[in-house]
């Protein structure tokens, strides 16, 4: 583990059976607690979702205001990583992740705006339900540090471009509340993973 891994976050990967960590995990480890933003690309089940859940988790250990969205292409992919998440659950307390989509139930999206911290979404959602009614996330967007973009292969071409866009008008509303994002992006492994990153 890095040195300066809080040790609640080893102790419960120790708890998962985690005794290590793999070299890519390291490195996006060391590029985020740098403030860099990144993008990693590594083949299916290679630990992608760690890489981004420790310094997301670490910056919620450090500040208690912190947030950060994640933004998957499918619901399916979705449920998933919150259920993965979660896991983290009793090591963390002060851990809020919630699912905003079309599926939301609208007696439940008050809550989630006001206490989330760490919002599980996906790009047309943000595009309709949550960007254009930016007054009523206020908090979240000042607080806002990470923007995490899972799956980043799948926005391509026409798709890709809508997105790209998507995440244009994110930068602008977060700066509008003086919200400095860093970006967290990954994908399979594809020959261009910097280009893609960068055009999104």
């Amino acid at each position: 583990f890095p040195i300066d891994l809080p040790t609640v976050l080893a102790q419960a990967l120790a708890g998962r059976g985690i005794c290590s960590l793999y070299s890519h995990q390291i490195q996006a480890w060391e590029s985020t607690r740098c403030g860099e933003n990144i993008v990693l690309a590594t083949g299916t089940a290679s630990g992608k979702t760690l890489a981004y859940n420790l310094p997301v988790l670490a910056a919620l250990l450090e500040n208690q205001e912190a947030r950060a969205l994640y933004l998957f292409p499918t619901k399916a992919l979705t449920q998933d990583q919150l259920s993965g998440l979660n896991s983290f659950q009793a090591s963390i307390k002060n851990l809020r992740s919630a699912i905003y989509d079309g599926d939301t139930p609208q007696s439940h999206r008050s809550a989630i705006r006001k206490n989330a911290n760490i919002l599980f979404t996906n790009p047309d959602m943000l595009h309709t339900g949550i960007l254009p009614h930016h007054t009523n996330w206020g908090e979240f967007f000042r607080n806002l540090r990470f923007v995490v973009i899972d799956e980043m292969h799948t926005y391509r071409g026409v798709f890709g471009s809508h997105v790209a866009n998507v995440v244009r008008r994110l930068k602008r509303v977060a700066k509008f509340y003086g919200a400095d994002l860093q970006f967290i992006l990954t994908s399979a492994t594809i020959g261009n993973p910097q280009e893609l990153a960068g055009r999104l």
